[in-house]
């Protein structure tokens, strides 16, 4: 009796052992997206992220890194998806075989903010290369995010197109390696000059004493763009839900759903899916 008594003791612990292992979920289908800080750090996958997975039961794990990271990370299969901001760089990933075609989402632009005391005199100039040619001049603080980020890569352009090396200058040039918040936040302590993308302004809060003092140039265009990893390249790639997540970023619904996301009644993106070229 001792012996029957301690074998159904011993089965009712297993029977509760194995009652508290739960069966795969939903919640354990996702896909791994590497992308870059704004649309993480704007709030736009927060806003258009559950609406994707309410729709589909995919979860989307983001990993917002500057582009040139997020591209690196892609490009070691450490991503399903990769969504970011800088074209040469895309069509670049894909014509090295790491995804099979590039797609357009959304653009916006940059901006170049600084201190309202303005003392290299560029505000309301809509002349990128003359501002940036009066910041050098005047040898105020520029913070730069140097670390190979969309920003970063597109304000090197920039540079170079107002024919100015800002590195061989005598300190007034920063860069500090870090995303934009970073960045922003560096520009403010110092009463710097910097570039962003004007969704990561639009919802930045520690502005200080900085304002934007250059807009409007067709040169500060900022355009993103989705690529599905290929599974080709790499195996384990979640081709299948990857692609639901490509398909419905360019979508009605996806583009909708970027184009709802504001801040204080400012759009953030503006969707162009199905802009040739873009």
């Amino acid at each position: 009796m001792l012996r029957r008594s301690f074998v159904l003791g011993c089965a009712a612990a297993a029977a509760l052992l194995l009652g508290s292992v739960q069966p795969s979920t939903a919640a354990d289908r996702f896909i791994t997206v590497a992308s870059t800080t704004s649309t993480e750090d704007s709030g736009l996958f927060k806003s258009i992220l559950p609406k994707f997975t309410e729709k589909t039961g995919i979860a989307v794990r983001v990993v917002a890194k500057g582009t040139g990271q997020a591209i690196d990370i892609a490009k070691r299969g450490d991503a399903d998806v990769l969504f970011v901001h800088h074209k040469p760089s895309e069509d670049k990933f894909v014509a090295e075989g790491f995804s099979t075609v590039r797609k357009p989402v959304m653009y916006n632009d940059f901006v170049i903010v600084g201190p309202k005391a303005d003392p290299a005199k560029v505000g309301g100039s809509k002349d990128v290369s003359a501002a940036l040619k009066s910041i050098a001049a005047a040898k105020a603080p520029f913070v730069s995010r140097g670390d190979d980020s969309g920003t970063h890569k597109s304000e090197q352009a920039l540079w170079k197109t107002a024919g100015v090396d800002p590195t061989t200058g005598d300190g007034w040039y920063r860069a500090i390696g870090q995303g934009m918040g970073a960045t922003l936040n560096t520009a403010a302590a110092v009463n710097g000059y910097a570039m962003t993308d004007r969704a990561t302004w639009l919802s930045f809060k520690n502005r200080g004493d900085l304002d934007i003092l250059v807009e409007g140039d067709k040169r500060l265009f900022n355009q993103y763009g989705v690529m599905l990893v290929n599974p080709a390249k790499f195996s384990h790639v979640k081709a299948a839900d990857g692609q639901a997540f490509v398909d419905w970023l360019v979508s009605a619904e996806g583009q909708q759903a970027i184009a709802d996301y504001k801040i204080n009644g400012n759009s953030l993106f503006f969707p162009n899916a199905n802009e040739p070229g873009a």
